[in-house]
């Protein structure tokens, strides 16, 4: 191989590797630097912008509205709102070529209910890669913005992350994981990329899509939910507008939520509040089977129940909901299989 070929491959390697997962957040200026030093290398090869963004091209990222919907009737389950709501969204968002704005998805519901599962799917459906995609990029509060003191660097860091990556793939996915705990002055600092702008400092990000995963607003889905059940009524009775408007108030009015007050809401630049209802019994046991056939063996109705058996319910007299949906089942499973 020639030495200029070989540089270009090399170039086109680390650029396209999963390297830059590797780089937190709070690094993102070590990257700007690395991608200023690298300015006068890349004007040396014209062609190389070719390499890069073939990176970005439809082999890599194609949009399977099928698999996206097989895979939400059969592996997620006790969420027909969700389901219903994240087909339709993320399926009219990546039909459409010339977006308004990002796509912006709100998930809400107790842990183990599905959130971080969906977001794993919609990035299955849209990446070759799924979540191991370059171009699919994780935040965890407490793990990546833990010190309040450093909110002005977190913000500027955040900021220059969003801007590199939605420059290089215009398709970029940021899932913000525990978003009720991230600062509030945090998640205004993400707002304008949120926005109906066609483009900022000549950076459209009109085509990414933001998902941001919490716990606020749990507590008036559950309520929803047993109010229902109460009344002898089936949970799939249940639609969005049981829970829109009292979901989106609980979130903006939660002082102990970092979406409490935050321009997000107020400017309605939420698309979607996606509402996880609790999971009852028929449900654990359900991830139970899907456990065992993922691991390979043949799914155990009787293994499964025990399972389900085993989960802590609540109200604790009828034993209704699971207090921590599927998320013990695998663990458990190991016990029982």
């Amino acid at each position: 191989m020639k030495p200029k070929k070989k540089h270009l491959l090399l170039l086109w390697m680390f650029i396209c590797s999963g390297m830059t997962e590797a780089i937190e957040p709070i690094s993102t200026s070590i990257a700007v630097g690395m991608a200023a030093a690298l300015t006068g290398f890349l004007a040396s090869y014209q062609n190389i912008f070719y390499y890069f963004h073939e990176c970005c091209r439809p082999e890599w990222i194609s949009f399977n509205k099928t698999g996206l919907q097989v895979d939400l009737e059969r592996k997620l389950f006790g969420q027909h709102i969700a389901s219903r709501i994240i087909l339709k969204a993320v399926t009219g968002f990546m039909s459409n070529d010339n977006p308004r704005k990002p796509l912006v998805l709100s998930l809400h519901g107790w842990t183990g209910t599905g959130k971080n599962f969906v977001s794993q799917l919609i990035a299955e459906n849209i990446y070759k890669e799924g979540m191991d995609s370059n171009f699919v990029h994780i935040f965890t509060s407490e793990l990546h913005f833990p010190h309040a003191s450093q909110l002005e660097t977190y913000k500027s860091q955040l900021q220059q992350w969003i801007k590199g990556n939605v420059t290089n793939c215009a398709h970029s996915m940021f899932i913000f994981d525990e978003m009720d705990k991230m600062h509030p002055g945090l998640i205004d600092g993400i707002k304008p990329y949120l926005d109906y702008y066609d483009k900022l400092d000549g950076v459209s990000y009109r085509k990414a899509i933001f998902i941001f995963l919490s716990n606020a607003g749990g507590e008036s889905i559950i309520q929803t939910a047993l109010n229902f059940w109460k009344g002898g009524r089936d949970r799939e009775e249940i639609e969005l507008r049981d829970l829109e408007t009292e979901l989106s108030l609980a979130v903006f009015n939660n002082k102990k939520s970092g979406l409490w007050h935050t321009s997000l809401i107020d400017k309605n630049l939420v698309d979607f509040f996606v509402p996880f209802l609790p999971l009852e019994f028929r449900h654990i046991v359900q991830c139970a089977m899907a456990e065992m056939k993922a691991r390979g063996l043949k799914p155990d109705q009787s293994v499964a129940e025990q399972v389900a058996e085993d989960v802590v319910y609540f109200p604790k007299a009828e034993r209704v909901f699971s207090v921590k949906g599927c998320k013990t089942i695998e663990s458990k499973l190991d016990y029982y299989a």
